[in-house]
């Protein structure tokens, strides 16, 4: 604790000065989320800390900073039978929109092992995970999106687990939802999906997803998937190649 204090003060002591030498580089001051210390109780303050240029949450009491973290939603695309497997949704945001299992990640379990617990979670149905499929960053938001492939195990059973799931589906290629799925980031993972089955090979896909200022989880038209890339998972240290950006395509 006392090395953490001492931390914490020589970078309140930093923030204090950068706030007073050159307020032109200091980002605007975000809300603050976090009133109170949750090591002592005490009152937090935003402070902007120069060396790392963002605003922190400090406690001017024991010196604790908390940092906010970027969170990771973990997910599976779920083939059987050369169908898919969707869950519509039944909370807040999107209900009633058609979305793949997936939510966030736990404390203390790998990516692999968090998306087949969603499976099961949201579609009650077990999976083996056959691959990665898919990392997205939406900075926006502060999220990023890991896409495996998986297949069910037997006996291929799946049902609506509620409150999460009012409906799941097994949906043929060509009768996919498009218009009526949940997020931007399950939009594009299924449309590279369906690419990587009519090229007839596999690839792992990176990229940002950027979104318009105000726009909801998937409206048409406001989100691009920026900074591509696309490897083989046979010829993994190579990128496929092509535009660097992706732009939102209209649903086949």
């Amino acid at each position: 604790m006392t090395a953490q204090i001492l931390h914490s003060s020589a970078l309140m002591r930093r923030a204090v000065s950068t706030e007073a030498d050159d307020p032109s580089l200091i980002p605007h001051k975000p809300k603050q989320t976090i009133s109170f210390c949750t090591q002592c109780g005490s009152r937090m303050d935003l402070h902007f800390v120069g060396s790392e240029h963002h605003w922190r949450h400090m406690c001017g009491s024991c010196g604790h900073i908390h940092y906010e973290n970027p969170r990771s939603v973990v997910g599976c695309i779920v083939e059987h039978h050369g169908q898919i497997l969707l869950c519509k949704r039944g909370i807040e945001p999107q209900q009633g929109l058609w979305t793949l299992p997936a939510g966030y990640m736990e404390l203390h379990e790998s990516s692999a092992e968090g998306a087949a617990r969603e499976t099961l979670e949201e579609a009650g149905a077990r999976v083996d995970i056959v691959a990665p499929f898919a990392h997205f960053d939406i900075p926006r938001i502060s999220q990023s999106y890991i896409f495996f492939r998986a297949k069910l195990r037997q006996p291929f059973t799946f049902a609506a687990v509620a409150p999460e799931s009012t409906d799941v589906r097994l949906f043929s290629l060509k009768d996919i939802p498009w218009r009526k799925l949940a997020f931007s980031a399950v939009t594009i993972a299924l449309k590279l999906y369906v690419e990587d089955l009519e090229r007839g090979d596999w690839r792992f896909h990176h990229g940002v997803v950027k979104k318009k200022e105000g726009a909801g989880p998937n409206e048409p038209g406001t989100f691009a998937l920026k900074g591509y890339i696309g490897l083989q998972l046979d010829k993994a240290h190579s990128p496929v190649t092509g535009s660097p950006e992706r732009e939102e395509e209209k649903a086949p």
